[in-house]
C-alpha cells in the first residue's frame, strides 16, 4: 500500500464465527500467494500482545493495493474493513496510532494560556484522543505501534512548534487538567450524592457561590445528583468544572440540554476565567452560534469517524467555522465534504395553505398552587409543515405536547381532536438488551424497505451500528436511533424534544433533512423542540414561542412566521442574530456592539432585513 493510505478493521464488527474469510478468500495479494490478510493468530507470536481475538484477521498495509482496490470492503458482511486514502496534501506523521489496522490520529490542538480554543469536527474523529494527550493520560506514540517513544523523541517532534512549551511543561509534572464530561446524564452513575457534596469537592478557587448563583444552581443545591435533569446536570458539571484550580480546563460539549439563554452564561463566565486569571480554555462544541462567540481560535478536526482524524492548525474563528460549513479548508487546500451548508431565509410553501391537524382554543393548565402553570393562545398547527418549538427550559413546551396529546387535561378550554403524537424525548434512555435493528424493526413494518432506508436510515446514517446493542451505542449513536424511532411510528404529530444533542453538524444536518423529507414526503406534521438556533433556522417553516419565567410560569403565542417568531423570542431574552455576509449562517451579535444596538432599535432581533 502507498504511504498515503491506511487500513482499519474494526474489531467489534468483525465477526469471523459468522462468515468464510471472503475478505482474505478474495484478497488479490492474498491469491498470488501473499499473506496481505491473515488472521491475527498467524500474524503475532505466541507471547504478543494485541488487540482482538486469534480468529480476527489482520491487513498487512504494506502489501495492501489501497482504496482502489477495496475488494475486502465489499466482501465483509459486517462492514468491518475500512481502506481509505489519506490526503495527498498531508505530510506529517501520526501523532498516535491505537495499534496495527487501528485509528490514527495527525495533528494536537495547541492550548493557549488567556484564550479559548475551539474544536469543530466530526465525532469519532480523534478530539478526545487529543485531550487525553494533552492532559497526560496517554503518551503520543507518533505512529510506532509496539513500541513507545520516549520523551526526548517526542519533544524533537514538535521542536519548534507551538505545542514545544506546552509539552515541555506537561513533561516536567508542570501542568494541571480539569475536564468537563461530555455525557453528562452518566454523571448519577459515578456519583452518589447531593449537588453541594459533589461541588463542595470540587470548590479548589473558592467561587463555589458566584458559580451556583450565575448559573442559578441554587434551587438544587440540596438535591440528590440522580433527581435533576439533564439541563441542571449540564451545568452542575460546569460548575464542578470550572471551580477546579487548573492550568488547563477542557470543555466537551456545554450546550446540550441548555437553552440559550444558558448557553449565553456558560460562555460568558468561561471567557472570564480564559481572560481575567489567563487560563487555557479548550472547547468542543457543535452549537456554531456558541462557538462563534465564545472562542479566540479553532481548530477543524477531519477525516473518517473510527479510521483516521486529522487536527489543522489554528485558525481565526469565523474563516474556520465558514470553511468547515463550505466544506473546503483553504490553506489545506482539502475538500472534507461533497456539498457545502447553506442558510436561507424560509419563504411561506406549501404548508402557507396546507389543512390544518388540528386546531386549538386558549388553553390553560396549573399543577396546583405555588406549583407550574401555562397559558397557550389558541392556534392551528398544519399538515405538512416542521413547526419549531423555542422558549427557556422549564417554560412549559411538554406540557403543551401532553395537552395535545390528550395526555394532560386543561384547566381551561379543550382540544377537540386527540392526535396520535410519537415522541422522541430529550433525554433519550436506552436499556434494551437488544439490536438496533431488531429494535427498528419491532417499530414498522416499513423497516428495511427501499423507502424506509431512503428517508430514514441513509440520512441518520443507521447502517453502520444496525448490528451494535443498543445499550452499547455512544449518545450521538443513541441520538440517532431515538430519531429514527419517531418517525417510524404512524403517527399524526412527530413530537422531537432537542434532536441536535451530542450530534456533530454534519449529522445535525442529516438529521434536519429526515425530519423535512419525511414531513413533505408524506404530508406529517413535526414539532421540533430545539435551542440549536442553527438547527431551528435550517428546519422551521413556522415558530412556537413560549416564554415566562421558568418552572413558575409559561405563555405561548399562536404560531407565526419565522422572522415574527424569532423576533418575539430573541427579544424576550435580548439577543440579537445577524446573518454572515458570506454563508448566510446566524451569528450572534456581541451584547452592546454597534450593530446589536441598531437591530433593537429597529426591533429586528433575527438578522436585518
Amino acid at each position: 500500500m502507498a504511504d498515503d493510505s491506511i487500513a482499519v478493521v474494526d474489531l467489534e464488527q468483525c465477526q469471523p464465527d459468522r462468515c468464510n474469510y471472503e475478505c482474505a478468500n478474495f484478497c488479490p495479494p492474498n491469491r498470488t500467494g501473499k499473506e496481505c490478510i491473515t488472521t491475527r493468530d498467524e500474524r503475532y507470536e505466541e507471547n504478543d500482545v494485541y488487540q482482538g481475538t486469534d480468529d480476527q484477521i489482520w491487513i498487512s498495509e504494506e502489501l495492501c493495493l489501497g482504496e482502489s482496490c477495496g475488494i475486502c470492503v465489499e466482501k465483509c458482511p459486517f462492514d468491518a474493513i475500512q481502506i481509505l486514502n489519506l490526503p495527498q496534501e498531508l505530510d506529517q506523521e501520526p501523532v498516535h496510532r491505537y495499534g496495527e489496522n487501528s485509528f490514527a490520529l495527525y495533528g494536537l490542538p495547541a492550548p493557549q494560556e488567556g484564550r479559548v480554543t475551539g474544536i469543530l469536527g466530526p465525532n469519532g474523529i480523534g478530539k478526545t484522543t487529543a485531550v487525553h494527550i494533552l492532559a497526560d493520560e496517554l503518551a503520543p506514540n507518533l505512529g510506532q505501534v509496539g513500541t513507545e517513544p520516549n520523551w526526548d523523541e517526542i519533544l524533537d517532534a514538535y521542536r519548534g512548534t507551538e505545542l514545544q512549551g506546552y509539552l515541555e511543561a506537561m513533561r516536567e509534572g508542570n501542568v494541571t487538567v480539569a475536564r468537563k464530561p461530555q455525557y453528562v446524564d452518566q454523571i448519577p452513575d459515578q456519583f452518589d450524592g447531593s449537588t453541594r457534596a459533589l461541588l463542595e469537592r470540587t470548590d479548589e478557587r473558592d467561587v463555589l457561590d458566584e458559580l451556583v448563583e450565575r448559573l442559578n444552581i441554587a434551587p438544587v443545591i440540596d438535591q440528590n445528583i440522580d433527581t435533576l435533569s439533564g439541563g441542571e446536570l449540564q451545568r452542575v458539571a460546569l460548575a464542578a468544572t470550572l471551580a477546579r484550580e487548573a492550568d488547563f480546563y477542557f470543555l466537551d460539549e456545554i450546550t446540550p440540554y441548555l437553552d440559550i439563554s444558558q448557553r449565553m452564561t456558560a460562555a460568558r463566565l468561561i471567557r472570564e476565567l480564559a481572560e481575567d486569571e489567563n487560563r487555557s480554555m479548550l472547547v468542543v462544541e457543535h452549537d456554531l452560534a456558541i462557538l462563534d462567540l465564545l472562542a479566540d481560535a479553532i481548530h477543524i478536526g477531519y477525516g473518517q469517524s473510527g479510521a483516521f482524524g486529522i487536527i489543522t492548525p489554528p485558525k481565526s474563528v469565523k474563516n474556520g467555522i465558514n470553511e468547515y460549513l463550505s466544506g473546503y479548508l483553504e490553506n489545506e487546500n482539502m475538500r472534507i465534504r461533497e456539498t457545502d451548508i447553506e442558510f436561507e431565509e424560509h419563504a411561506p410553501a406549501s404548508n402557507s395553505t396546507g389543512e390544518t391537524v388540528v386546531e386549538y382554543p386558549s388553553l390553560e393548565k396549573s399543577y396546583g398552587d405555588g406549583e407550574f402553570s401555562l397559558s397557550v393562545e389558541g392556534g392551528k398547527i398544519r399538515e405538512n409543515e416542521v413547526l419549531g418549538v423555542v422558549g427557556p427550559n422549564g417554560i412549559g413546551k411538554s406540557t403543551f405536547a401532553k395537552l395535545l396529546a390528550g395526555r394532560l387535561e386543561p384547566d381551561v378550554g379543550e382540544v377537540n381532536a386527540r392526535l396520535d403524537i410519537a415522541y422522541k424525548p430529550q433525554y433519550v434512555e436506552i436499556d434494551q438488551p437488544m439490536r438496533v435493528d431488531a429494535f427498528l424493526s419491532s417499530i414498522t413494518n416499513e423497516f428495511g424497505s427501499s423507502y424506509w432506508n431512503t428517508e430514514i436510515a441513509q440520512p441518520l446514517q443507521l447502517d453502520p451500528i444496525m448490528e451494535q446493542n443498543l445499550t452499547d451505542l455512544s449518545g450521538g449513536e443513541r441520538q440517532r436511533v431515538a430519531i429514527a424511532a419517531c418517525l417510524s411510528e404512524d403517527a399524526d404529530l412527530y413530537l422531537l424534544d432537542e434532536p441536535s444533542a451530542h450530534l456533530d453538524v454534519e449529522q445535525r444536518v442529516r438529521a434536519t433533512t429526515a425530519i423535512r423529507r419525511y414531513a413533505e414526503h408524506n404530508d406529517a406534521t413535526a414539532m421540533v423542540i430545539d435551542h440549536d438556533i442553527y438547527m431551528v433556522d435550517l428546519l422551521s417553516d413556522r415558530l412556537l414561542v413560549f416564554d415566562g419565567e421558568p418552572a413558575v410560569e409559561g405563555h405561548a403565542t399562536p404560531p407565526q412566521g419565522m422572522r415574527e417568531g424569532m423576533n418575539e423570542f430573541l427579544s424576550n431574552l435580548d439577543i440579537t442574530f445577524r446573518r454572515d455576509e458570506r454563508t448566510g449562517r446566524p451569528r450572534i451579535n456581541k451584547p452592546g456592539s454597534q450593530l446589536d444596538r441598531e437591530q433593537k432599535n429597529a426591533g429586528e432581533y433575527y438578522y436585518s432585513p
